[in-house]
């Protein structure tokens, strides 16, 4: 969970979220993310620039936004790793919750309950869409990322590097939920 989850005071109501269906907590970690490990989370490459730069200048269109005047550029590359910035910025700018869940299609499960990405554009009944504040043309005209309270893998690939970058393996815990006898997990 991002600053803005641990600041607003809504972190148990996240979690409780994501035991209701089932998830186990295997690790947890409360922590302040220095500038170095943000930029290890979000190592994004070009293509992943271009694609989140391409949304912005779409969104720039579309609230009549001049582009150059907030970005200094038209070019999508550009305006995708300075998005990335603005998200190391965020990440470093108060506690975070790091947390490791288990459970059937984990990965998905998490992805469904948060939401999209954008917290005014998520459906209600997701996390994002029950909670958010905060929409793209407000995080352009402040010149920063758009709050939207967590941070969700989005493959089970991604999942693992994440988990490797965040805790050591001996914070990993296993153990069973009562369910999981029921269910044979």
């Amino acid at each position: 969970m991002k600053p803005d989850a641990v600041k607003r005071g809504i972190v148990g109501e996240i979690l409780h979220r994501f035991e209701r269906v089932g998830l186990k907590m295997v690790a947890v970690r409360m922590m302040q993310v220095s500038k170095e490990h943000a930029t290890k989370h979000y190592k994004k490459d070009d293509a992943w620039a271009k694609k989140v730069g391409e949304m912005r200048l779409s969104e720039c269109e579309k609230y009549s936004i001049d582009v150059l005047e907030f970005y200094g550029t038209d070019d999508p590359i550009k305006i995708g790793h300075k998005v990335n910035e603005y998200n190391f910025e965020f990440l470093c700018s108060g506690p975070v919750l790091a947390i490791v869940f288990e459970g059937v299609n984990a990965v998905k499960r998490i992805r469904d309950l948060v939401g999209f990405t954008i917290p005014n554009e998520a459906a209600p009944g997701t996390i994002r869409g029950d909670f958010g504040l905060d929409s793209a043309y407000t995080g352009m005209i402040r010149k920063r990322t758009v709050y939207n309270f967590i941070h969700a893998s989005g493959t089970p690939e991604e999942a693992e590097e994440e988990i490797h970058l965040w805790f050591r393996e001996e914070d990993i815990l296993s153990y069973r939920l009562v369910h999981e006898d029921l269910y044979n997990y």
